[in-house]
């Protein structure tokens, strides 16, 4: 039986998202004001952004790799965020 921490063969590896307070305050006010923002896989190793505001759902025209992806996510939400929040 094994430890539970060794990486599964054909497992994905995202990287870190970090722990920035101010990021993931961002990121809950989109949740609850029904801003899905998350990545999409465009291969094992690079992603989109995809955002998803109302019935509308766009996706980002790059893609991005591990160091980079969940600071794109965490930007768009600090951009929903900060054009929004006055409205709760």
């Amino acid at each position: 039986m094994g430890s539970g921490t060794s990486k599964k063969k054909g497992a994905i590896d995202m990287g870190d998202t970090g722990y920035n307070e101010k990021d993931w305050e961002a990121y809950r006010w989109c949740v609850r004001n029904n801003i899905a923002i998350g990545p999409k896989a465009m291969s094992n190793t690079r992603w989109y952004v995809v955002i998803k505001n109302q019935d509308k759902t766009v996706q980002s025209p790059e893609s991005y790799e591990k160091k980079v992806i969940w600071q794109k996510i965490f930007e768009y939400c600090k951009y929903y965020y900060e054009k929004n929040k006055h409205r709760e």
